[in-house]
């Protein structure tokens, strides 16, 4: 199966939100892009695939390395940022996990910066992975983990302030296709994909932004809390946006940023 029901929902939740993205959780999503591109052995010379591309920064720090990117995205408008941003890459495409329009073996290396918690299939997407990158190339890979770290899990706070109800019709994960968002379970869904030299680390930071910010994200329908936002009245989101300053004035700087806690999973394997 190529897309799940769970693909076409998130597919159609991002649908023309790429600037709306940039403005808000893009740089939440950069901090382990070096890192990413460390495990996964991209330097000067390196056939790179990015995998979800989104804005382009990883993509466009592999080429500021000297490597060859090839950028990949399910959304148009994520393409065409990547395509503007990144006119060094080889070559940015539309395409989605888990069928990359790739040769096997294309690729010395393979990223993907916060995908495979996109994807209805996680142990297909990295198969697919495994497809396009060659005998001895690397694969590195992040998710946001469970617990969900403090940055995110802020805004359950700010809507039981609120006192607003959350959806409960939202498309998830299939059990039988999921994995536990611990080092543990991201490790055995690599070892699953026959990948070799597994390991996951815990990356930890804290994440300073604009209030104005890291509410424009939600607010804009990107990710889960903005999917509580779009479906309430006018008169819930002058509360929610009251609850909002409330919960979040602890977390101000002196500079008057925020200063949010947050951890990602970074998972690495070499193709056999």
């Amino acid at each position: 199966m190529t897309t799940t029901a769970y693909d076409e929902y998130v597919r159609s939740h991002w649908s023309g939100r790429a600037a709306a993205y940039d403005r808000s959780l893009a740089g939440l999503c950069a901090h382990p892009a070096p890192a990413l591109l460390d495990a996964a052995h991209v330097g000067a010379g390196t056939r790179v695939l990015d995998a979800g591309t989104g804005s382009g920064t990883v993509a466009g720090l592999a080429s500021a390395r000297g490597a060859a990117v090839v950028a990949v995205d399910a959304e148009p408008s994520m393409v065409e940022l990547t395509r503007s941003r990144v006119p060094s890459a080889e070559e940015v495409r539309l395409a989605a996990l888990p069928r990359l329009p790739f040769a096997s073996g294309s690729f010395d290396a393979a990223v993907a910066n916060f995908v495979i918690n996109h994807v209805g299939d996680p142990l297909a997407a990295l198969d697919e992975l495994r497809r396009v990158v060659r005998s001895g190339g690397r694969i590195a890979v992040t998710v946001w983990p469970d617990p969900t770290p403090e940055a995110q899990s802020l805004w359950g706070t700010v809507f039981d302030t609120a006192g607003v109800d959350r959806p409960t019709d939202v498309p998830t994960v299939d059990e039988d296709r999921d994995f536990p968002r611990t080092p543990d379970g991201f490790t055995g869904l690599l070892d699953r994909a026959g990948l070799g030299d597994v390991r996951c680390d815990v990356i930890t930071w804290v994440h300073r932004t604009d209030p104005e910010a890291w509410w424009s994200g939600p607010a804009n329908g990107i990710s889960k809390p903005g999917l509580v936002l779009a479906a309430q009245p006018a008169d819930a989101l002058v509360r929610i946006r009251a609850a909002y300053d409330e919960v979040t004035a602890p977390y101000r700087d002196s500079d008057g940023l925020l200063a949010l806690p947050t951890a990602a999973l970074l998972a690495s394997a070499t193709v056999p």
